[in-house]
């Protein structure tokens, strides 16, 4: 008797050992015990904004891409300085990034100026309406992100704030180096 009861409680305990926690995990993930962990430093777009429209003339790379407003203000200013600087940030991994400008006919002039004598990026004139077309609700005060496919993946805010301007460089160059470790293409 006391061998049937010794393997009945090993059975038990193996059943607590093993099959409890796999219960408690799936529990845990269900009731969201957790924060689920994110490493992007940059705004998450989901879904993704299709952008073929506005870079199918661009190489097929990773793009920082910004669309210069009307008015280039401070915000604008940090913003194409941030790109120009963190392009340049990436190092040896500069060739599989392009550093994109969209301009419209509002396009500020004075912002392209300064575009142009920045060497290594690449302006492409489109028409508002191709602009507000591929980005629907989406705001374009920002910089962002788009895969080898065209597809924007990431944004980050601009700011007037010429030391926030600089943390927020920080992320996309974090961003941008994890992604091109972790892509083969472009």
């Amino acid at each position: 008797m006391s061998i049937k009861k010794n393997n009945k409680m090993a059975f038990i305990l193996l059943i607590v050992v093993f099959v409890v926690p796999v219960i408690l995990a799936k529990i845990a993930l269900e009731m969201d015990w957790f924060n689920k962990a994110s490493t992007n430093r940059g705004e998450l777009l989901d879904p993704t904004i299709e952008a073929a429209q506005l870079l199918q003339e661009a190489e097929r790379k990773w793009h920082f891409l910004y669309v210069i407003p009307q008015v280039c203000d401070s915000a604008c200013e940090n913003a194409i300085y941030s790109v120009s600087q963190v392009k340049t940030a990436i190092g040896r991994e500069a060739g599989r990034v392009n550093a994109v400008f969209i301009a419209t006919e509002q396009s500020s002039q004075s912002a392209l100026e300064k575009i142009a004598s920045i060497s290594d990026t690449q302006v492409l004139q489109k028409t508002k309406q191709n602009v507000n077309k591929v980005f629907k609700d989406v705001p374009v005060n920002a910089i962002f992100i788009a895969d080898t496919l065209n597809n924007i993946v990431l944004k980050y805010p601009t700011t007037a704030d010429q030391e926030q301007a600089i943390m927020d460089s920080r992320d996309m160059l974090a961003d941008m180096k994890k992604l091109l470790k972790l892509s083969r293409i472009g």
